[in-house]
């Protein structure tokens, strides 16, 4: 049995102090990994259903696709990119991630998703910036200009929430245009959201894509009892 609290890891970032927790949950007794940047939550193992989610939706809405190759901005605990990699279609998975301690510990497997991740053939941990590669060559670095069937990105908390202010311009309707460049036609991106449908960031990508839909996620908040909600939002080329 673990303890009932531990710190895995702590590192000193660019961003801030991020650091890698695990703590047993009294009532269920299974162990909860979280990751928080200075003072902020990033992710909990306790809540992935909206990480799920993002995948599931914009997959989904290439249904007619037989392959697919994906880009996730943001690795996190990883249950984005694994639930990707379920798709059988998927061909290939570039995951680009900002700080190189958290593809550390997926490589090192302080992370239940992380083995498998660092495994899977189809998947490549890049480390970088999402949103400066989005405004300059793309997300492969071996292949500049690359374009993907879908990009699905879980970085910041909301679009009008974000971490650094430097990823803001990436959510008005000229960021969202120049990753338009790296998505073949009839291409997906899709985006998390810890807040609900954002009308005015529905309006701007309404701008730049032809098609969108804002989902409202739903699922159990056993902390606080009740029922906690995130968006995703989907957005066809």
């Amino acid at each position: 049995m673990s303890a009932r609290f531990e710190e895995i890891d702590w590192r000193p970032t660019p961003m801030g102090e991020i650091s890698l927790r695990r703590r047993r949950e009294p009532v269920s007794g299974a162990d909860v990994y979280e990751v928080k940047l200075g003072d902020e939550f990033l992710m909990s193992s306790l809540f992935t259903a909206g990480e799920v989610a993002l995948a599931r939706l914009g997959l989904a809405e290439l249904a007619d696709a037989p392959h697919l190759d994906v880009v996730v901005g943001g690795l996190g605990l990883g249950y984005t990119a694994a639930t990707v990699l379920e798709d059988r279609r998927v061909r290939s998975l570039l995951v680009v991630e900002a700080l190189g301690e958290v593809i550390g510990w997926h490589r090192r497997g302080l992370v239940p998703l992380g083995a498998g991740l660092a495994s899977d053939p189809r998947c490549r941990l890049v480390e970088g910036s999402f949103f400066t590669l989005a405004g300059a060559d793309g997300f492969d670095p071996g292949a500049p200009g690359r374009r993907f069937d879908a990009i699905l990105l879980d970085i910041d908390h909301a679009p009008g929430h974000v971490l650094h202010p430097g990823h803001a311009p990436f959510y008005e309707p000229a960021g969202l245009r120049a990753l338009t460049a790296f998505l073949r036609p009839g291409g997906v991106f899709a985006l998390w959201s810890n807040d609900p449908p954002d009308e005015r960031f529905g309006r701007d990508l309404a701008e730049v894509f032809p098609e969108t839909a804002a989902h409202v996620v739903a699922f159990d908040n056993p902390l606080q009892g009740g029922t906690a909600t995130n968006t995703v939002y989907t957005a066809r080329s």
